[in-house]
């Protein structure tokens, strides 16, 4: 009887359980700042000046858009891990008006 050496045996499930760490681990802070760029590209803060100071509602779109983005940056940051490509638009809704 012959025995052999099989590759990706005992040492390799040893490193799969004590868990080898990530080179750029994404946090929950990386996400959240994702979402405040894409909020900062519809120009939120603007519409709510303005909303503000004229009494001029923000168009509903634009309100909808920021919902959405706050609600996508909150379940992406429960992802255990969080994708590597979080940034990606497929993650994320897209503004379709102004």
């Amino acid at each position: 009887m012959r025995f052999a050496v099989i590759e990706g045996g005992r040492n390799s499930s040893e490193q799969i359980w004590r868990g080898t760490p990530a080179r750029n681990q994404i946090t929950v802070e990386d996400v959240e700042a994702e979402g405040r760029r894409r909020l900062r590209s519809c120009k939120l803060n603007e519409w709510r000046t303005r909303e503000f100071l004229t009494g001029m509602p923000m168009p509903d779109d634009v309100r909808h858009f920021a919902l959405q983005v706050e609600y996508a940056a909150a379940a992406i940051s429960r992802l255990s891990p969080i994708p590597e490509d979080f940034d990606s638009d497929v993650y994320w809704p897209r503004l379709l008006g102004p």
